[in-house]
């Protein structure tokens, strides 16, 4: 049976790779830490209404033209969906442009009713679904419902609310928060908290990206942290797929230090990273409260590393073209079950993404053995726990 025909979005030559969405996982958090700190000081005033200022100016209706009510405190469990746009309005410096803005990186960040597990979904750019009717809140054009199109297209088709409604659709969560952020959004996000520790199995020297680290770990930030969440020719296998587990490997080494380290009782740091946050993310106008986002905050706080898990949307290759996948359906049907059923996402025994391995030169109590299959788990499911340390391979 053939494909009805949709829209087709065309790219130019470009860098390969697309933008870090990974760092947007904790810009609620740090906006959030920032105003906490800086409440008890004399200056508490003037941070608030400089960040409430910002959020507010960068905020985006995702509510697609439906009629939705406020959101209120956190009391259970909630979603947001955090967006990274390739070729972003302004966005100078990064390789040439495409003919059309295009959401790369696409994560559901979802905490569990009682506070005490997360799960950070990544859905991979080039996941093959049907897409739903979108309104774009800006221009009122209304795009018809279409099938088989990859995620990243969805973005062109309405703006951030679409992707909102694309991710709805498919997972069937419902996401009420949602942020966009840009190439440059990850490089000043990552200056601002002072660098993220990674690992190479190899020294990685890759054109393409622009990516150049030694074996081993280093700290990286700016343009390096951008070029090795972007890249697929120097790790891994060279595809999406492997992309994700690198800034799956990230984040975790982020969460890390954020909640390890003096980032969280450093006034001058967190106020830093809440402003480059504010300045280059684009949040819902539900989000865009300080307000909301320390509700959010200290439910994220709850959650123990050991039980904030980082996965990837089950697929497998699409059976029209090998450079996409289409939906695991029977694997992902499991996975959003229990997801919205509130309970624990376990992983296996070969947990780990393509182009991931375990640090052998981690402590042992950083990290948790992925050598005994736990009675949950779920077998086949990528991904990794936040506490567990991990290595990118070097693709030469």
């Amino acid at each position: 049976m053939t494909r009805p025909l949709a829209t087709t979005v065309r790219h130019r030559r470009g860098r390969p790779g697309g933008p870090s969405g990974v760092v947007g996982v904790f810009r609620t958090i740090a906006v959030s830490a920032a105003v906490l700190a800086v409440s008890a000081t004399s200056v508490s005033a003037i941070g608030a209404w400089r960040l409430s200022s910002q959020l507010a100016t960068n905020e985006v209706d995702i509510n697609n033209g439906r009629t939705v009510a406020a959101i209120g405190p956190i009391s259970g469990a909630f979603n947001v969906l955090l967006v990274g746009a390739d070729n972003s309005a302004g966005q100078k410096g990064y390789g040439e442009t495409r003919d059309a803005t295009l959401n790369d990186v696409n994560i559901v960040v979802h905490v569990a009713a009682n506070h005490r597990s997360g799960v950070v979904l990544s859905l991979p750019r080039d996941l093959v679904i049907d897409q739903p009717a979108c309104v774009d809140p800006k221009t009122k054009q209304q795009y018809p419902a279409v099938v088989a199109q990859p995620l990243n297209a969805s973005i062109a088709r309405g703006g951030l609310g679409c992707v909102v409604a694309t991710v709805q659709q498919q997972t069937g969560l419902q996401i009420p928060c949602a942020a966009q952020f840009s190439f440059q959004g990850t490089v000043a996000m990552a200056d601002a908290v002072g660098g993220v520790e990674v690992c190479a199995t190899k020294a990685i020297n890759d054109p393409s990206s622009g990516l150049t680290l030694p074996a081993g770990r280093s700290t990286i930030a700016g343009r390096t942290a951008l070029a090795y969440l972007r890249d697929r020719h120097g790790i891994g296998d060279g595809s999406d797929l492997g992309r994700i587990a690198s800034q799956q490997a990230y984040m975790s080494s982020l969460l890390r230090k954020m909640t390890s380290s003096s980032t969280l009782t450093s006034p001058t740091r967190l106020y830093s990273l809440a402003d480059a946050a504010a300045r280059n993310v684009s949040l819902s106008t539900s989000l865009a409260s300080v307000d909301q986002m320390v509700q959010m905050m200290l439910a994220v706080k709850q959650v123990n590393l050991a039980h904030m898990v980082f996965v990837q949307y089950p697929s497998q290759t699409d059976p029209y073209n090998v450079n996409k996948v289409v939906p695991d359906q029977v694997l992902a049907t499991t996975l959003m079950k229990r997801i919205t059923a509130g309970k624990p996402i376990k992983l296996g025994a070969a947990n780990l993404g393509n182009g991931a391995v375990l640090d052998k030169s981690a402590k042992a109590k950083a990290r948790i053995a992925t050598t005994k299959q736990h009675p949950d788990a779920l077998a086949g499911l990528r991904g990794q726990t936040a506490n567990e340390r991990t290595c990118s391979v070097a693709a030469h």
